[in-house]
């Protein structure tokens, strides 16, 4: 998708390509927008502007203010899309993502669907969300998760229905914190495939006791009065909800194995 104001090549413009080693030309924001559409479907123009205006991305421009990604900028942005979509972060925890390197170390996946450095501790961290990453406090109206999300309002209410999402009344408006219009974005995507608010009973069910399991492992340690012994609990409760999920992406590939097998 290309806009008049910003023509889709320059070709006096190369970045090298660290990959190849040959020069690749400089890519203006519509031709970004259709090289990554195939594999980002939803991607759009407007999409990366809103990106580069939250301080995600930084191309340089030209004097008559053209937007030009290098191909170190493509990755980046491809960097955070998988983010959005693999891992459903907010944008907030993205940043800190790419602050850390995440941009510069994306590990490609392999042929099963888990990356080729996976048997490392790093690379499993690096691929789960953070529970103790502070809150934004940022709350979202239903027009605002469905214009986010691309749901669909009866989506939305199913979600609720089955208590999968709650949301928040403030003067007589409903809204929605960050990780609940994630949750409505990642269900978007089931949807595609059939998947209601119904099916999602056991995904909540599966939740709600792995974090009573949790609480009852770290309860005593969270609630202690000792600043050291507390700070030492949240960093173990951010390690076993990294394991238990890296567990329960294990056993679903073992079990789907069965099935194509």
């Amino acid at each position: 998708m290309a806009v008049q104001d910003e023509p889709e090549t320059i070709p006096a413009k190369v970045d090298p390509d660290p990959e190849a080693g040959a020069p690749r030309k400089a890519m203006t924001i519509g031709a970004v927008c259709k090289a990554l559409e195939q594999e980002f479907p939803d991607i759009s123009i407007s999409k990366i502007r809103y990106l580069e205006d939250q301080k995600l991305l930084a191309p340089r421009r030209t004097p008559g203010g053209y937007r030009l990604y290098s191909g170190g900028d493509v990755q980046r942005l491809r960097t955070i899309l998988r983010l959005q979509r693999d891992e459903f972060l907010p944008l907030r925890v993205i940043r800190q993502e790419l602050a850390s390197g995440r941009a510069g170390n994306e590990v490609e996946p392999s042929s099963d669907g888990a990356s080729a450095n996976a048997g490392t501790g790093a690379a499993r961290r690096k691929r789960n969300p953070s529970v103790t990453a502070p809150s934004s406090g940022a709350l979202y109206s239903l027009e605002d998760v469905i214009e986010e999300t691309r749901a669909e309002p009866r989506l939305v209410s199913e979600l609720e229905e089955y208590g999968v999402i709650k949301g928040e009344v403030r003067a007589g408006t409903k809204y929605y914190d960050e990780t609940e219009r994630e949750i409505v974005r990642a269900v978007t995507e089931l949807a595609r495939y059939g998947v209601g608010g119904r099916n999602l009973r056991a995904f909540r069910t599966s939740a709600d006791r792995e974090a009573a399991l949790l609480q009852q492992i770290l309860a005593p340690a969270l609630r202690s009065r000792n600043a050291k012994r507390r700070k030492e609990a949240i960093e173990a409760l951010e390690n076993l909800a990294a394991v238990t999920t890296h567990l329960k992406h294990l056993l679903l590939i073992r079990d789907l194995r069965k099935i194509v097998s």
